[in-house]
């Protein structure tokens, strides 16, 4: 039986996710923004947390770790080259460590760039990664703690996952991304598309996650630098990809 997940809105635009495996009973909580949010999602589903796995340091994402993990006695994971800043940390990971999660393995990832030791764990038998604010939709997390170049390399990377991969990504900013995006890469109609059908779900109050690396490939300006139209728009056609990336970047902080 494959994974079950339940996605819920946390704070104000972040999301919590449960991963749960009903032949074990093991359930995974993908970051701890808000303990009051999660435990509704709990009481909701009858999904007991018993480990949270941790992507990076920020406030909104490690939150609720102490309080949950004083109720339900879970084991927390996160980022080895930020356990200093994960609350109750009681493993550290890196690319490369050894997980599984109900038997599945489950790989990490560095994409430093939003944070210096970001992770996202990627579950390659259920064909789905959960990328916390490494990549959003039609977007990618602003550079807090490392440089473009850095993001790029990390975004690169994400990229040579199976096409058909289902991201769940840390906040809901589509609409804000699709509106920028259109500056950016404004002759593509999927992305046109897209920034439609977002539109209508947000006004409905409805997600617009999860999404695919498929749909992101196609629609998010950030994962398309070698892309002509877009080094064409931004006068940018001979620059490195590392250059292009940049700029896109630079005028999202901008916009």
């Amino acid at each position: 039986m494959a994974l079950q997940i339940d996605q819920f809105m946390c704070r104000t635009d972040n999301f919590g996710v449960l991963v749960h495996d009903s032949r074990s009973g093991e359930t995974a909580l993908i970051d701890a923004p808000d303990e009051a949010a999660i435990l509704k999602a709990v009481e909701r589903t009858g999904w007991t947390p018993t480990v949270i796995l941790t992507t990076h340091h920020h406030q909104d994402h490690v939150e609720a770790n102490l309080a949950l993990k004083k109720k339900f006695g879970l084991k927390i994971y996160g980022p080895k080259a930020e356990a200093a800043k994960i609350p109750g940390i009681d493993v550290e990971l890196s690319e490369g460590s050894k997980l599984e999660f109900a038997g599945e393995p489950v790989e990490v990832i560095e994409t430093p760039g939003h944070t210096a030791g970001h992770i996202c764990y990627y579950f390659p038998k259920s064909h789905v990664a959960f990328v916390a604010d490494t990549i959003f939709a039609m977007g990618c997390g602003r550079l807090l703690e490392k440089p473009a170049p850095v993001m790029q390399h990390s975004l690169q990377k994400l990229l040579e996952l199976p096409a058909a991969t289902k991201l769940y990504c840390g906040h809901e900013y589509t609409l804000a991304n699709a509106r920028f995006a259109l500056t950016i890469d404004p002759t593509n109609s999927a992305l046109k598309e897209r920034a439609a059908t977002v539109e209508k779900l947000r006004a409905a109050d409805k997600p617009t996650l999860p999404t695919t690396l498929a749909e992101e490939l196609a629609t998010n300006p950030f994962l398309r630098w070698h892309d002509p139209a877009i080094r064409k728009n931004l006068g940018m056609e001979t620059a490195s990809d590392a250059d292009v990336f940049a700029e896109i970047r630079k005028r999202k902080d901008n916009f």
